[in-house]
């Protein structure tokens, strides 16, 4: 068990009982994501095993483990098995952590640190950075593609083709390429919406819809929830760049004022830091009432939205 595993499991026995209900259901997402991680990642052997390590080094060193938790928590509605609903989420995380190690290369952010931790390229070095996120990534689909994920190789090709969408240049990667290119443009509330929709929004979309998919549920459930994830992860981004303006890299586990250094439009350039707060507290009042369709059901999902308004990290 890595230290951070192991700090989540002693959480869990001690603290994290006297958390709220969503405090709670968060950290036991992330036990549970992480024990799957640790299961499908290889252990590193051979002349090959430094990409391993790197591997390791970016995915176990903790983090929110939001997206998992939306993939559980969606899959709950439809009664989905557990061990299915834990699979795709740890899918979601290898995606997003492949997505984190190539974005703090000197070649896009040029960060040195990412959960509190030294990045990969400066843990080990560029190529390393770039072998792992790549494998990262191919291994999030090794997974959904297996029948431990789901009986179906129906229900797993449309998980697969859902999360390619969701990261490929229409989506996660087209929005950070429209994020390389803010600092040079003059983007306005409209832009900036669709690179967050884009370069964050997507993996929340994939999230959220995984649970219908992988619960064989009607279209319109995928659609309600797609339209929950697009307005949560709004939220998820527009308290980011609070974050950015207002906190510390001790607080967050990541540099700060990066936006502002670099010149990117943010909501919180564009609205300030009252206009922004309220911005998003009208899309997350919007996105809980998505979820009135399922009455007391998704308790944890209706809370999510006001709970991101509050973060500190």
């Amino acid at each position: 068990m890595t230290e951070g595993r192991a700090t989540r499991a002693m959480s869990l026995e001690g603290p994290s009982a006297d958390l709220p209900p969503l405090g709670r259901a968060l950290s036991e997402a992330a036990v549970a994501v992480e024990q799957t991680l640790a299961q499908v990642l290889p252990e590193p052997h051979g002349l090959h095993s430094r990409v391993q390590q790197a591997m390791r080094h970016a995915i176990m060193a903790g983090g929110k483990r939001l997206r998992p938790f939306l993939v559980i928590e969606s899959a709950r509605l439809f009664g989905v098995d557990p061990e299915r609903s834990v699979r795709a989420a740890a899918a979601i995380e290898l995606v997003h952590t492949y997505s984190l190690v190539h974005d703090d290369l000197p070649c896009m952010d040029d960060d040195d640190l990412r959960r509190g931790l030294p990045t990969v390229h400066v843990a080990y070095d560029e190529a390393t950075a770039v072998l792992a996120g790549d494998a990262l990534l191919t291994l999030a689909f090794e997974v959904l593609a297996s029948d431990k994920t789901h009986h179906s190789a129906e229900v797993r090709c449309r998980l697969i083709t859902r999360l390619a969408e969701a990261a490929g240049s229409d989506g996660m990667i087209g929005g950070q390429m429209i994020d390389m290119e803010a600092a040079q443009n003059r983007f306005g509330e409209e832009e900036v919406i669709l690179l967050q929709r884009l370069k964050t929004g997507q993996l929340f979309e994939f999230s959220c819809e995984a649970g219908p998919i992988l619960g064989e549920a009607p279209a319109e459930e995928r659609a309600r929830l797609r339209s929950y994830a697009r307005d949560m992860g709004l939220v998820f981004q527009i308290t980011d760049d609070l974050l950015d303006v207002t906190s510390t890299a001790e607080q967050t586990g990541k540099a700060v004022g990066k936006d502002k250094e670099q010149g990117k439009a943010t909501l919180v350039t564009l609205l300030g830091i009252q206009g922004a707060r309220a911005k998003a507290e009208e899309i997350a009042r919007r996105a809980i009432a998505t979820l009135a369709h399922y009455g007391n059901n998704a308790p944890q999902l209706c809370a999510l939205p006001m709970y991101l308004l509050d973060r500190q990290s």
